[in-house]
């Protein structure tokens, strides 16, 4: 069971399939679309203001979305949130990836299709048109996203969509194994890093 708490009259809608990890942590004025994954040690709080995380979305390990007083956050549909980062207040667009442990501030908008670099720091108010690349702290728009990236982006995302299900069959609480079963299979690569995809 996930930690899903009520606030102040305010109680979490998670939509049933979506998969919040036990130990991810969602609060009050939260709304949780279709297929979202949210994944362990990620806090979803929305105490002082709202947090809607569109269908298709994942929050990735040790995430934490939170906003001032008020505020509404949005994740639209297939946005991607890598591990480790922070929205705080702000606003993603539809099928955007922001990188790990990025930190996108109040205010922000984020359009549709563009993609936030690892470590990246957002300030407050930046405004990014659609199809963007931005990187760096602070954070700057570099070149735009082509059609190739945006495809590529879209799979991994369609990963994370098919992870709620699979979760839900096959996750199990378990005592570890004491050595190495001589059957274990192969995990598939079915999906790579965009440097290796491009030189391929």
């Amino acid at each position: 069971m996930a930690n899903i708490f009520e606030f102040n009259g305010y109680r979490p809608v998670v939509h049933e399939s979506a998969f919040v990890h036990p130990n991810a942590t969602v609060t009050g004025n939260v709304i949780i679309g279709k297929d979202v994954y949210i994944g362990p040690g990620a806090a979803i709080r929305g105490d002082w203001g709202e947090i809607i995380i569109e269908d298709g979305c994942n929050v990735q390990e040790n995430c934490t979305i939170h906003m001032f007083p008020g505020v509404t956050v949005r994740l639209s549909e297939m946005a991607h949130i890598g591990h480790g980062a922070i929205i705080h207040g702000a606003s993603i667009g539809r099928n955007v990836l922001v990188g790990m442990n990025a930190v996108v501030m109040d205010r922000v908008f984020v359009g549709a299709d563009s993609l936030i670099g690892a470590l990246c720091f957002v300030p407050e108010g930046m405004q990014i048109p659609e199809r963007k690349i931005v990187v760096g702290n602070p954070a700057k728009i570099v070149k735009d996203m082509t059609d190739e990236m945006i495809a590529w982006k879209s799979k991994g995302t369609e990963l994370y969509k098919q992870l709620p299900a699979e979760l839900r069959n096959t996750l199990i609480p378990c005592e570890p194994l004491r050595e190495v079963p001589t059957d274990r299979p192969q995990q598939q690569s079915i999906y790579s890093t965009w440097g290796k995809q491009k030189d391929q």
